[in-house]
């Protein structure tokens, strides 16, 4: 498989008069671009004459006047995310790659005094300096963006600066390794070396970079750092890291080619049939991967931890889960082992809370927290943060799957085992911990649904055109209906009943509270109706759907 890539549009201003455009057009002309200052590292915003009148627009976010003479300490959102991407100086780079577009020397310009006045208000460990200034990350992007500005400007505290950002991004100390900024490092210490001919660095860069992705990417494409939607950028930050190294004449190592084209698959796997990625750890919902192949297979299991399954590609109606398991909690990932999602009939049914931000308040740490995704608990039990999931058992058939995941992450043994069908949508879910112990979980829906009704163990909820699906809960193995079902939307003490659809949004969704139970929880979703009689007999569940009668059955802590 092979990513289609369609070509960056670049913005520039459009001259009134026919001779203007004409002495715009000789002059860019006479511009050589440079492979340093062209590429998708580009920003959307800010524009150049955005730049120009001295306003920044990032993470679509209110555009801020910084002036001409900028202040870099200036953090008007508190905002870690707003504060990295102004000391990154891409948006500086924007100017110098219109500069090369349009040939307006205006652009180069005021390009040069940004990043002279950067250097000058900004040396490591001054005492006005901005704390983001030289952390790792933003010297990992904001040194392509100098390199470029290199390529048009030959000045001692130019290459100075860029000399002291190699001598940062070689620091063993200050590199992270196996992780999306370890990448970002070693294309920044690459193009430096490249730029300046110090093989030192580039031979580095490649090292490490070679290291780096046989952590960060498995053999099966799986991404360590819990974010499906990282994997989007660490596919596109390889790219380019081999395009540099092609440049610069330096052989790509196969190990680095083989694990990119592996991502192509965890990417489409992780991609619902809404064209949306599962909003999976740190990912928000509005990510939408474009270009991507998928594979023949509809259900995928990769040993890091994540389950994904489908009834069909290439079909918005199809249905999709997800499930989690695997390593402790890490970087981008957030306490959701046992977690599923699920999609049917063309809609968003069960769902994970979601990404907001990065920022360090109590909203965030609860879209972290077990309590915003579709997980089981033990009550009156300590979590234990950062603990391994096993996935135990699986049976993978043409129209139905069957998963058995265990961990102790309160400490008793907790197993959860997942069974979809997928002639007649249905997902069931058996939670199970040991004898003397109380179980609850949480089911948290698509915000666009809403609670028609809660009553005898059955929840429905529906959407805008009427179309509806019901949560069904009986303790096991008496099945009887589980009584005292809570349905919380928008709560604030403690957050409860929220979904961030996209950065820095919220909106309030119908979260399903179970009460606590000494037996186990059956708990089944049956998209398109609010009528799914269920019944039980010798350890065999019946159901009717919309779509006809399903059955399966309950052994111990398994479901087949």
């Amino acid at each position: 498989m092979r990513r289609r890539t369609t070509p960056l549009i670049l913005s520039f201003i459009l001259l009134v008069t026919c001779g203007a455009a004409v002495g715009t057009a000789e002059a860019a002309d006479k511009v050589k671009r440079t492979a340093e200052c062209q590429g998708d590292w580009l920003p959307a915003t800010p524009t150049a004459p955005d730049i120009m009148n001295g306003e920044l627009e990032f993470l679509d976010l209110a555009p801020v006047k910084v002036g001409k003479d900028v202040n870099w300490r200036t953090d008007p959102y508190r905002n870690r995310s707003w504060s990295m991407v102004f000391h990154s100086l891409r948006w500086m780079g924007r100017l110098v790659a219109d500069y090369e577009t349009t040939g307006q020397a205006a652009y180069l310009t005021r390009a040069t005094e940004i990043a002279r006045d950067w250097v000058a208000d900004n040396p490591r460990r001054g005492a006005r300096t901005s704390p983001y200034a030289w952390q790792e990350h933003p010297i990992a992007l904001r040194a392509p963006a100098l390199v470029c500005l290199s390529k048009h400007v030959s000045a001692s505290w130019l290459t100075g600066s860029l000399a002291e950002h190699a001598k940062m991004l070689s620091d063993p100390s200050l590199y992270e390794k196996g992780h999306n900024h370890g990448i970002d490092q070693d294309i920044a210490l690459l193009g430096i070396g490249c730029r300046y001919g110090n093989s030192k660095w580039s031979a580095l860069a490649v090292k490490r970079l070679t290291e780096t992705v046989k952590l960060d990417v498995d053999s099966q494409g799986a991404l360590r750092e819990q974010a499906p939607r990282y994997a989007i950028y660490v596919y596109e930050r390889l790219k380019v890291a081999m395009d540099g190294m092609k440049a610069c004449g330096r052989k790509v190592p196969g190990e680095i080619t083989r694990r990119w084209e592996s991502l192509e698959d965890f990417i489409s796997h992780s991609t619902q049939p809404n064209g949306f990625m599962v909003p999976i750890g740190d990912g928000g919902a509005d990510v939408r991967p474009v270009g991507y192949d998928h594979p023949k297979k509809t259900v995928r299991v990769f040993g890091n931890g994540y389950v994904y399954g489908r009834t069909a590609w290439d079909k918005p109606e199809s249905a999709f889960y997800s499930i989690r398991f695997g390593p402790g909690q890490k970087y981008h990932g957030h306490e959701d082992h046992l977690g599923v999602t699920y999609y049917a009939q063309g809609r968003d049914v069960l769902v994970d809370v979601g990404f907001h931000s990065y920022e360090n308040n109590a909203y965030r740490r609860w879209t972290m927290s077990p309590e915003a995704h579709n997980v089981p608990s033990v009550v009156g039990a300590g979590f234990r943060n950062k603990t391994a999931t096993a996935l135990s058992k699986s049976s993978i058939g043409e129209s139905r799957q069957s998963y058995r995941l265990t961990d102790r992450a309160y400490g008793v043994p907790r197993t959860r085992s997942v069974l979809v069908n997928h002639e007649e949508d249905v997902m069931a879910v058996l939670d199970t911990v040991p004898r003397g112990s109380r179980i609850r979980n949480l089911w948290h829906f698509a915000p666009d649904l809403s609670t028609v009704s809660n009553s005898g163990g059955q929840v429905v909820v529906k959407d805008k055109v009427g179309w509806k699906a019901t949560l069904v809960q009986v303790a096991m193995p008496s099945c009887k209906p589980v009584s005292g079902l809570k349905v919380v939307r928008g709560g604030q003490s403690p957050y409860q009943g929220w979904v961030s659809p996209a950065y820095l949004q919220k909106q309030a969704a119908p979260a399903v509270v179970s009460p606590a139970s000494p037996d186990s929880l059956l708990t089944v979703v049956v998209p398109g109706t609010d009528k799914p009689s269920l019944s039980c007999a010798g350890g065999k569940v019946s159901l009717e759907t919309s779509k006809g009668s399903v059955s399966f059955r309950v052994s111990g802590s398994d479901l087949s």
